[in-house]
């Protein structure tokens, strides 16, 4: 059976860890090229010589971007299309949660800044050149292939509910990636170019596991989550997957929560959870 991804290409920032790896390693299964976006070289290359291993009858190639800078984004968008022929789904991944962000009072300029420009310019410049590169799409009857296609935010819950334990810039920033997305899908709705935003809940990958650094900070979260865990980044690659594919053809515009259940919860069940977490793609075993 064909993938899902057949013939099509896709661009993942943040390729070389958390969610960004997980959805590499899915998408190349389900027959997607791969440009693998990472400010560090190092694990991007780690991650696309994975991808290659498993996946041989699909290119996954490893790319350095910062991106923060317009023109490092340009180039990547630009490296895909060169090297795929098309670039059909984007997946506005890379993010930062700086250990010093905090609330209103305490959270530095330059923290703001530098997470305002990683989180929030850097989601602009994927998707403005992105959709450049997608209105160029050739279209391939024989191959399912058509102009367009689908560009995914990565959000996050607390754009949508606020929390006591501060982040203020990281929250604002996400906050800011919601109305960006629904305003760019209402633009280019016409045009075959479907924007959602991805809304994760608290995730154990090591971007919140290296913010939530003693097991109070941990607990202090647990307690409000409805299946008793952390999500893992294997069930937002899951979901990314599901709005890059045609499955997903008539939703755009979405700020799609994955958050088991988080953002509709006022007191959580007690017990241990029924069942275990899914298998992470990266290390099956």
């Amino acid at each position: 059976m064909p993938g899902r991804l057949q013939h099509k290409s896709a661009l993942i920032t943040g390729a070389g860890s958390g969610i960004g790896l997980e959805s590499s390693i899915l998408f190349a299964q389900e027959g997607a090229n791969v440009l693998l976006v990472d400010v560090n070289i190092a694990n991007a290359e780690k991650a696309a010589a994975l991808v290659q291993e498993r996946f041989p009858n699909v290119k996954a190639i490893p790319y350095k971007a910062d991106v923060s800078k317009e023109a490092e984004v340009e180039a990547a968008v630009a490296t895909a299309v060169k090297e795929f022929g098309r670039l059909d789904v984007m997946f506005n991944n890379a993010g930062i949660m700086h250990p010093e962000d905090d609330n209103a009072l305490n959270t530095e300029e330059r923290i703001w800044d530098l997470t305002m420009n990683i989180n929030l310019k850097g989601v602009w410049f994927g998707c403005k050149h992105a959709i450049k590169a997608m209105r160029e799409n050739p279209t391939d009857a024989a191959k399912g292939l058509q102009t367009g296609g689908s560009i995914i935010n990565t959000a996050s819950f607390v754009a949508i509910m606020g929390a006591a334990t501060p982040q203020l810039a990281y929250t604002a920033s996400k906050g800011a990636v919601l109305a960006m997305t629904r305003e760019l899908a209402m633009v280019h709705a016409r045009e075959g170019i479907r924007l959602n935003s991805l809304c994760p809940g608290p995730l154990k990958t090591p971007l919140l596991m290296d913010f939530l650094n003693t097991d109070e900070k941990k607990q202090r979260r647990l307690v409000h989550l409805p299946m008793g865990r952390f999500g893992e980044a294997v069930e937002l690659a899951n979901a990314a997957l599901f709005l890059a594919s045609s499955e997903s053809s008539y939703i755009t515009g979405t700020d799609f929560k994955v958050d088991g259940g988080l953002s509709s919860a006022y007191v959580t069940a007690l017990g241990e959870p029924a069942l275990p977490p899914p298998t992470s793609l990266v290390n099956p075993a």
